[in-house]
């Protein structure tokens, strides 16, 4: 079946996914009142998959986009996907719930549809969203993920989100949640950066087998802001000449190009950009195909590079990207 802007995937719950999705984390360079700008600018353009999370601190705003879009009948609120994540200071079971439930009095939403563990790295339970020691390293804690998940499992129990699934799991940590006793739901979806210089393919074979729907951010690569990039020297994915011979062969962007080789992988691909041209750009690469051999030339470009290494994070015993995962 050919791939259309309003393709959806089904979940393993019966849910369904838009294909592409609109990304709303931005550098604190960008006001908070230019992530709702940009979701409404979105809408309007046709993205129904908004992805935001509580650490990008504007989900405020990005609620006042979806819910404006909503008041004047552009969408409705079954046409919103929207993604939200439990963020790391919130693993211990007695705060899942109440995260979420912030999440939604910030949104101003009555359920969210699909709740991540953002990242399987736990800090230190508390308000303090990065808890740091004397110093200055981050205080880690250890709660068992089977325990962080049930409460998950209970609060779509509640409505309260009607998916759940992970983001920056290894299959290993998957697995912990996959193999427990008494399992509930399975998650759902893996969020997981994704792109030319890091084609996942090891991982992707692992959630196709357990029916799990991968999504892929940071598809054309890093956005270079403070805390973001760890390697200024690193390589840039949108000046790659693989991807720019065959951009130019097909009279698309380098960015096009990017975004329809992660889709083509069966990866639902999040866009982001403030830009609201290249918002619209971005979302459109629905009249176009690569072949076999872009693809294969494509997918031969792999670095095994990571923008989003979190290596101030290697101290925790949840440290997701040891080579060995």
């Amino acid at each position: 079946m050919a791939l259309t802007a309003d393709s959806r995937i089904e979940l393993n719950d019966g849910h369904k996914i838009p294909v592409i999705g609109f990304g709303t984390f931005a550098p604190q360079s960008y006001s908070k009142e230019q992530a709702k700008e940009a979701v409404m600018a979105a809408i309007d353009i046709g993205y129904r998959l908004i992805d935001s999370a509580f650490i990008y601190l504007n989900e405020v705003e990005v609620g006042e986009g979806i819910r404006s879009k909503i008041a004047d009948g552009t969408v409705k609120r079954e046409d919103i996907f929207y993604v939200g994540k439990l963020w790391n200071n919130n693993h211990c079971p007695k705060r899942v719930r109440p995260a979420l439930e912030q999440s939604l009095k910030d949104l101003k939403l009555e359920y969210i549809d699909l709740f991540l563990i953002h990242t399987p790295v736990e800090f230190k339970p508390g308000d303090d969203l990065f808890p740091k020691d004397e110093n200055g390293k981050v205080i880690f804690h250890n709660t068992d993920i089977q325990e962080t998940w049930k409460a998950l499992e209970a609060c779509k129990d509640a409505g309260l989100v009607k998916s759940i699934g992970v983001s920056n799991f290894n299959e290993k940590q998957l697995e912990l949640i996959l193999n427990m006793p008494g399992l509930k739901h399975k998650p759902a979806c893996c969020e997981m950066e994704c792109h030319i210089y890091l084609n996942q393919n090891k991982l992707l074979k692992f959630l196709k087998y357990h029916n799990i729907v991968p999504l892929g951010y940071a598809v054309l690569g890093s956005a270079r802001a403070p805390g973001w990039l760890e390697d200024e020297n690193a390589p840039k994915v949108l000046e790659d000449p693989v991807l720019n011979t065959i951009a130019k062969k097909l009279k698309r962007t380098p960015a096009q190009v990017a975004l329809r080789f992660v889709l083509q992988k069966g990866i639902v691909v999040i866009a982001k950009s403030f830009t609201p041209g290249r918002i619209k750009e971005n979302f459109s690469i629905f009249d176009f195909e690569l072949n076999d051999k872009d693809m294969k030339d494509l997918d031969g470009v792999n670095k095994n590079l990571r923008y989003l290494s979190l290596k101030s994070w290697e101290g925790s015993p949840k440290f997701p990207f040891h080579d060995d995962c």
